[in-house]
C-alpha cells in the first residue's frame, strides 16, 4: 500500500498490479539527474529490465517484496544549479489472512439479557471494514438501536437478546485496500432455559479512548454502544456546553458521533450518554485537534552580489508548531559564524561563491513535513554599462535642479566618480548611490559629464551631455473674471519661453482635464504658438469655478490658475413650509437659495391645485415680496381644495429655476358661494318640469357633502317648491306632476350647499314644462323622383303655434318595399318648410314615405302613406376615346357615344367640367352632341372632365385629361402640328 505525498520536484504515484505481481512507480519530475533513496541508502537505478528502473526520472519496481521494498523512499533531482530532495514517501503492503478454522463455542444467554459476540480478525495490514451474517448469506445483521458493529474492534453487540436473536452468527472481514473478503467460524447464540433476565442499568460496552487526535479536515467518528434493559438509549453531548454545529447530523446519531470536515473549534471533550429507565452511565472522552505543517511564507530564487548578506524567510502553520530546517543541495545545512538558522528563518552573511546553490526549508512536525525550495546565486563582475549607460543628454531649465544617474552592473559595489569634461567635479554633486545631482542650474553647468566605476574586477566608464535651456515663463498674472450668464469670456496664457523646445498647453477646471470635443461646444481654444488661450461662449452657472492653464516643455512645466465667476438667476429657493392654513389664505415661509453672485430683489410665488393649468401666479400681502423678505400671506384661495406652492427668486440678471413643491395642504372648508350657471330646461315627457344647469366646478364646492337646492313655483304663484339633489355631479332635475298643464311657464332657481350649511339661490329663470306631442298629421303628401337617388317630397304644412302643441318641423320615413318599416331611414326638416328632398337611394327601386310633425314632446301621427319608384340609374360607362387638338386659340375635344345599359337611364347629354388647375373650381358646358368647341386661351394649362347624363342623374366621369400650356401665338394652322392624344379609357 502507498502512503505518498508530492512536492515540486517529486511525485508518487501507484500503477498498480501486472503479470509480475504489484509494481509502484514513485514519479520524480522536472529532475534531470535524479537519484532515489530507500530507508537512506542511494539505489543502484538502471534505466530499463532490473528490479529497479528509471523512465523519465520515474522510478518503476517490478515484482514487488514486501521483505525487500517495503519502506522509505526519496528522490533527489539536481541540475547544474544543484541538488533538491522529495518529501519522503513509505510504501507499505496491505494483506488480509483467513481465520483460524477450530470451531467456536456456543454463547448461552438468558431472553431479556445483553450479549457481545467476538470478531478476532485473523493478521492483516491496511484498514479494515467488518460486517456480521446472521445464520446464512447474504442475510446480514442490520444495525438498530438494540445491535451494533463495532467497526474498531469487529465485534457485534446486542443490548437487550430477544427469541428472535437465536441463530449463529459469522464475522465477515474486508480489506478496504486490497478488497479481500475472508469469513470467521460461525458463533451459535442460544438462550437458555432458567428463566428471563429482569431489569437492570445500561452498562456500556464499547467505549473511545480517553485521548482521540483528529486531523485537520479529516471526519472523526467516535462510538458508544450500552447493553441494557429495556434498550438504553444513546445520546451526547459536549462537556463544555458548547451546541454541536451544522455540520453534525444529530437525527442519525446513536452509536457513533460524525464529525466531519474537523477544525479546531471542534476539540473539546465528548461525553456519551446511555441511559433507560433502571438508570444511566456515561463515558468521556477528550479529543484533539492536529494540522501537518502548512506553509504560509516561502522563500523565493534571489540573485545576490559576493560579500552582500541574504535573509530568507520560512513559516508554517501547523498543530504541533512546526519546528524547521534547511538543506542545501540535498543535505542538512549545519549553522556556522555566517550560516544561521532561527525560527525558521535562513540568514548567510558575506556571500561568497561557494554558497551558491539551491536551498530548501523544511517545516515538520510529528504528522508530516512540507518541502519549499529556493535557488541562490552569488555575482561577482567588473563593472559594465552595457545595458546602463548614462544618459546621452539632459536638458534641464536655467535655476532648475536635475539627477544624472548612474547604474553600472557590477557586484561587488564599487567607487563612482565624476569628471566634467577632463576635470573633477565637487564631491558635494555626488550623492551616495553614485548619481550626480545638479542644484540652480546656469549655463555654465553645460558640456559633458563621465562617470567612472571601479571595483577589484575592473574599470569601465559612461558620459552623457547636459543643456541648459531657457526657463519657461507665463506672462499673465493670475486674476478672477466677471462674467453674466449667456455672454462669452476669454481666459488667458501667455508665456515667454526657449525658442528650440516645443511647448504644450493643458487647461484644467476645477482640478479636471478640459476635453475641448466633449464639453458640448462651450470651450474653444483661440491662443497662437506662444499663448494657450481659451474662449467659453455663452457662459453657464456650472462653468464657474477654477480654470488652471498648466504649460509643459521637455525641460519644465508651470502653471497659472483664474477664478471665473458666474453671475446669474438665482438658484431655487429651498425649505418651502406652509402654515397657517385657512379657508383663503395660508402663511408661506422659505430659505433663500444662492443668490449666483447678483443680490436677489424679489420674490414670486406660484401655485398650482389638481384643477389647474399648471402654476399659476397668486395674489400675496404684502403685494410685492422683495429679496429680503422669506416669508408672505398668500390670499383669494379657493377654500377646501389642495394646494402646492413654490417660489422663483428674481435679481439683475432675471428669474431663476423655481424651488421644489411644497407638501400639499388643504384649505379649510366654508359653505358655498357659486351658484351654478345657465339655469335653463324644458321638454321632456307629459307632466314633467324638466330643470338643467352647469354643475359647480369641484375647486368652487368649498367642502365635502356639496349638493343642489332646486327651487321652482308656476308663473303667478307665490310659494316655491323645493328639491333637494345631493350629487355635486348632477346637472339635471325632473319634477313630475299629472297637474301640470303642457307648456306651463314656470319661475325656477337653484341654491347650493356642503357639510358646513347653505349657499345662496342663483338668479330667477322662466322654464316651460314639457309640451304635447302634435296631435295632426301633415295633408296632401306627394312624392315624386327626381333621378335614381334623389326622390322630392311634399306636403301640406299645419298651422305652426296651434294650442300648447308647437311644431319644430317635420320628420319624414322611408323604406324600400323590400325592407320592413322598422328598419325606415329618417330625415328631419327644421321650421315650417313644406318639402325636402331624399337623397342617397338606390336606382329602379319602389319606397314607401311618410310624414309626421314633432316638437320636444315627440312626433305626431303619420299622413297618408306614398310610394314613387326611383329612376332607372344613370349610365355606368365613362366616355370613351376622348381625343382634343388646338386651333386659332380654341379646345376643340371629341369623345365616343355613352350607350346605356337596359337597366340604366338613356343619355341625354354630357356635360364637360374645366379648369385651369387642381385647385382652381370647375367651370361646366352642356352639349347633347359628342363634342365640344372651347374657347379658352392655349398658353394655360388645363384639366377636362366629361360626364354623360339622363333622367336618372349624372354618369360616370372620364379620367382627366390634363391639356398642356403651348406658348408662343399661333397664327395659322399650318405653321404648328397638332399633337392629338388619344387616352383609353377603363371602365
Amino acid at each position: 500500500m502507498w502512503q505518498h505525498n508530492d512536492l515540486a520536484a517529486c511525485v508518487y504515484s501507484l500503477t498498480g498490479l501486472g503479470k509480475d505481481g504489484w509494481s509502484a512507480s514513485p514519479v520524480c519530475s522536472q529532475a534531470l539527474a535524479p537519484q532515489w533513496k530507500l530507508n537512506g541508502t542511494v539505489l543502484s537505478v538502471k534505466s530499463s529490465g532490473s528490479h529497479y528502473s528509471l523512465s523519465g526520472g520515474n522510478l518503476r519496481i517490478s515484482r514487488l517484496n514486501k521483505d525487500h521494498d517495503a519502506g522509505t523512499y526519496q528522490c533527489l533531482a539536481s541540475n547544474s544549479f544543484g541538488t533538491i530532495v522529495s518529501r519522503e514517501a513509505s510504501l507499505t503492503f496491505a494483506y488480509l489472512e483467513n481465520f483460524k478454522t477450530h470451531k467456536r463455542g456456543s454463547v448461552s444467554v438468558r431472553e431479556g439479557q445483553g450479549v457481545v459476540l467476538l470478531c478476532g480478525p485473523p493478521p492483516h495490514s491496511g484498514d479494515l471494514m467488518f460486517s456480521w451474517i446472521f445464520n446464512e448469506y447474504p442475510s446480514f445483521v442490520k444495525q438498530d438501536h438494540r445491535r451494533f458493529v463495532s467497526q474498531e474492534t469487529g465485534n457485534l453487540y446486542i443490548a437487550k437478546v430477544e427469541l428472535s436473536d437465536v441463530g449463529n452468527y459469522t464475522c465477515v472481514v474486508t480489506n478496504t485496500v486490497t478488497k479481500t473478503r475472508v469469513q470467521g467460524p460461525p458463533t451459535p447464540l442460544v438462550l437458555r432455559s432458567d428463566g428471563v433476565m429482569g431489569e437492570y442499568e445500561p452498562k456500556i460496552e464499547v467505549q473511545f479512548p480517553e485521548l482521540v487526535h483528529g486531523a485537520k479536515g479529516s471526519t472523526v467518528k467516535l462510538e458508544c454502544f450500552a447493553l441494557g434493559n429495556p434498550v438504553p438509549s444513546i445520546s451526547w453531548r459536549r462537556v463544555d456546553g458548547v451546541p454541536f454545529a451544522r455540520k453534525v447530523d444529530t437525527r442519525k446519531v446513536s452509536g457513533v458521533l460524525d464529525l466531519p470536515y474537523f477544525q479546531q473549534e471542534d476539540a473539546g471533550t465528548y461525553e456519551c450518554v446511555a441511559e433507560n429507565s433502571r438508570g444511566l452511565n456515561t463515558v468521556k472522552g477528550k479529543l484533539s485537534f492536529y494540522a501537518q505543517p502548512h506553509l504560509i511564507e516561502k522563500p523565493q530564487d534571489v540573485q545576490k552580489s559576493i560579500d552582500d548578506s541574504l535573509v530568507w524567510e520560512c513559516k508554517a502553520t501547523g498543530k504541533p508548531k512546526p519546528s524547521y530546517r534547511w538543506m542545501k543541495n540535498g543535505e542538512n545545512l549545519e549553522p556556522t559564524e555566517r550560516v544561521q538558522v532561527a525560527n525558521g528563518a535562513l540568514s548567510i552573511s558575506r556571500l561568497t561563491l561557494a554558497d551558491v546553490g539551491m536551498y530548501q526549508c523544511v517545516a515538520g512536525n510529528k504528522h508530516g513535513e512540507v518541502y519549499s525550495n529556493a535557488e541562490l546565486r552569488v555575482i561577482a563582475v567588473a563593472p559594465d554599462f552595457g545595458s546602463t549607460p548614462v544618459r546621452s543628454q539632459t536638458l534641464v531649465k536655467e535655476g532648475g535642479d536635475v539627477l544624472i544617474e548612474c547604474k553600472p552592473k557590477m557586484s561587488p559595489w564599487g567607487i563612482i566618480s565624476w569628471k566634467k569634461t577632463a576635470e573633477p567635479l565637487r564631491e558635494i554633486s555626488i550623492l551616495e548611490n553614485g548619481n550626480l545631482r545638479i542644484w540652480n542650474a546656469t549655463k555654465v553647468d553645460a558640456g559633458v559629464y563621465t562617470c567612472l566605476a571601479t571595483n577589484q574586477f575592473g574599470v569601465a566608464s559612461s558620459f552623457g551631455s547636459v543643456t541648459v535651456k531657457e526657463p519657461t515663463v507665463i506672462v499673465t498674472q493670475p486674476s478672477t473674471m466677471d462674467v453674466t450668464v449667456g455672454e462669452s469670456v476669454i481666459l488667458p496664457c501667455q508665456v515667454t519661453y526657449d525658442p528650440s523646445l516645443e511647448l504644450k498647453f493643458t487647461w484644467f477646471f476645477n482640478e479636471q482635464l478640459i476635453h475641448f470635443a466633449n464639453h458640448g461646444g462651450y470651450f474653444e481654444k483661440v491662443g497662437g504658438h506662444s499663448a494657450g488661450d481659451i474662449m467659453i461662449r455663452n457662459v453657464q452657472l456650472k462653468h464657474a469655478g477654477k480654470y488652471t492653464c498648466a504649460v509643459q516643455t521637455k525641460v519644465d512645466s508651470i502653471s497659472i490658475a483664474a477664478d471665473l465667476v458666474v453671475r446669474g438667476p438665482p438658484g431655487p429657493p429651498n425649505g418651502i413650509h406652509v402654515s397657517e392654513v385657512s379657508e383663503t389664505t395660508v402663511s408661506l415661509s422659505w430659505r433663500p437659495g444662492s443668490d449666483n453672485h447678483s443680490p436677489i430683489t424679489a420674490y414670486t410665488i406660484q401655485a398650482r391645485t389638481p384643477f389647474s393649468l399648471g402654476w399659476q401666479a397668486v395674489t400675496t400681502v404684502p403685494e410685492s415680496v422683495g429679496g429680503r423678505q422669506l416669508t408672505a400671506t398668500v390670499t383669494e384661495l379657493n377654500p377646501w381644495v389642495e394646494y402646492e406652492f413654490r417660489v422663483l427668486g428674481s435679481n439683475a440678471v432675471g428669474t431663476g429655476e423655481p424651488s421644489k413643491p411644497s407638501k400639499q395642504a388643504r384649505t379649510k372648508e366654508t359653505s358655498p358661494r357659486v351658484t351654478p350657471a345657465n339655469v335653463s330646461g324644458g321638454g321632456g315627457s307629459r307632466s314633467e318640469l324638466v330643470i338643467t344647469w352647469e354643475p359647480v366646478p369641484e375647486e368652487l364646492q368649498n367642502g365635502p357633502g356639496f349638493g343642489y337646492v332646486v327651487a321652482f313655483r308656476p308663473h303667478g304663484a307665490t310659494g316655491w317648491m323645493q328639491a333637494a339633489v345631493p350629487s355635486p355631479e348632477a346637472s339635471r332635475y325632473v319634477f313630475k306632476n299629472e297637474s301640470i298643464q303642457p307648456f306651463s311657464p314656470f319661475h325656477v332657481k337653484v341654491g347650493v350647499y356642503n357639510n358646513v350649511g347653505e349657499g345662496p339661490f342663483g338668479p330667477v329663470s322662466t322654464i316651460y314644462s314639457a309640451e304635447d306631442e302634435p296631435g295632426r298629421a301633415p295633408t296632401r303628401v306627394r312624392a315624386k323622383s327626381l333621378s335614381a337617388s334623389q326622390v322630392e317630397v311634399s306636403w301640406k304644412a299645419l298651422p305652426w303655434n296651434v294650442s300648447k302643441r308647437r311644431l319644430l318641423g317635420y320628420e319624414l320615413r322611408y323604406w324600400p318595399r323590400s325592407e320592413k318599416e322598422e328598419s325606415a331611414s329618417v330625415q328631419r326638416t327644421v321650421g315650417n318648410q313644406t318639402s325636402s328632398v331624399l337623397r342617397g337611394l338606390r336606382g329602379s327601386t319602389y319606397y314607401y314615405i311618410t310624414v309626421r310633425a314633432y316638437n320636444t314632446a315627440g312626433t305626431g301621427p303619420p299622413g297618408g302613406t306614398v310610394n314613387v319608384t326611383t329612376k332607372k340609374p344613370p349610365p355606368s360607362q365613362p366616355p370613351a376615346k376622348v381625343m382634343w387638338n388646338t386651333s386659332n386659340s380654341k379646345i376643340i375635344v371629341n369623345w365616343e357615344q355613352v350607350k346605356a345599359l337596359e337597366n340604366e337611364s338613356e343619355v341625354t347629354g354630357y356635360k364637360v367640367l374645366y379648369k385651369r388647375n387642381r385647385h382652381s373650381p370647375a367651370n361646366v358646358m352642356e352639349t347633347n352632341t359628342t363634342s365640344v368647341e372651347l374657347s379658352l386661351p392655349t398658353d394655360e394649362e388645363y384639366i377636362i372632365q366629361i360626364k354623360p347624363f339622363g333622367e336618372g342623374g349624372e354618369g360616370s366621369s372620364s379620367r382627366q385629361i390634363t391639356i398642356p400650356r403651348i406658348a408662343g401665338q399661333w397664327h395659322s394652322a399650318q405653321h404648328h402640328r397638332i399633337i392629338l392624344v388619344i387616352l383609353k379609357l377603363f371602365n
